[in-house]
């Protein structure tokens, strides 16, 4: 998979993917990210890509040329432009795991008070990263590049990212290593026994727990079986006793 970055920092943008698992990924070729200028494609000789608005109001637009003029030179008939945006809607693990199965993205990143409406005809999706205003969208295009680069083929193991908080609709359940115990600290004997089929109870029973307390929404809509309901049921009766 491809991923272009369209930013006015490329080096907040690069230094960031020289690091860790993202480094590791681009490093093997499992994919592949961009970092372009926007000032490459300005039509001022001083390379500058921003303006007052029309009308008046506090702070500068990303100028419509440079931007469409990026995107015509970027984009394929298969590809799909993201934007970063307070307005957009909220990302999350699904939208994630939908963009990692795509050829090619090509992430638009805003800055000062957002970008001239016009750049809208030409984005497929609108996207926030959360409810708060940042000062630019270099970190939100890099929160999603990490989230769906981490989804794809050989980045790290499938097993490691199929049970995360929101793959399966639940936060995830508490983790463990070693030593099994530290001065009274203790690993919970469950996951000591090496009875795996108890293992996989407790851990779905965790995962029910943390997301009960953290997250209760998110059960409103998960498919709870009659088994999922007696577990909260105990939760409640434990939570009760402390």
């Amino acid at each position: 998979m491809r991923i272009d970055i369209i930013t006015i920092f490329p080096d907040m943008v690069r230094s960031a993917l020289n690091e860790s698992i993202m480094r590791r990924a681009l490093g093997l070729g499992l994919a592949e990210v961009n970092v372009i200028d926007l000032r490459d494609y300005s039509l001022s000789k001083h390379k500058k890509v921003d303006d007052t608005p029309y009308g008046g109001g506090a702070g500068m637009l990303l100028q419509f040329p440079p931007l469409y003029e990026a995107l015509k030179a970027l984009k394929q008939p298969y590809s799909k432009v993201v934007i970063t945006s307070p307005r957009g809607m909220t990302f999350n693990q699904k939208m994630a795991e939908s963009f990692s199965t795509l050829e090619h993205i090509i992430i638009l990143a805003g800055h000062y008070e957002g970008f001239d409406e016009r750049i809208y005809d030409y984005v497929d999706y609108e996207v926030s990263v959360g409810d708060y205003v940042l000062t630019g969208g270099e970190l939100p295009a890099l929160l999603m590049t990490d989230a769906i680069v981490r989804l794809l083929d050989d980045v790290i193991k499938k097993e490691s990212h199929e049970n995360d908080s929101f793959s399966n609709g639940l936060l995830e359940h508490p983790h463990y290593t070693k030593p099994a115990t530290y001065e009274g600290h203790e690993v919970p004997e469950v996951l000591r026994n090496g009875h795996h089929q108890e293992i996989s109870k407790w851990r779905h029973y965790e995962a029910l727990k943390q997301t009960y307390m953290k997250r209760r929404d998110l059960l409103d809509v998960y498919p709870l079986t009659e088994e999922d309901q007696a577990m909260i049921k105990q939760i409640e009766e434990e939570l009760k006793l402390k």
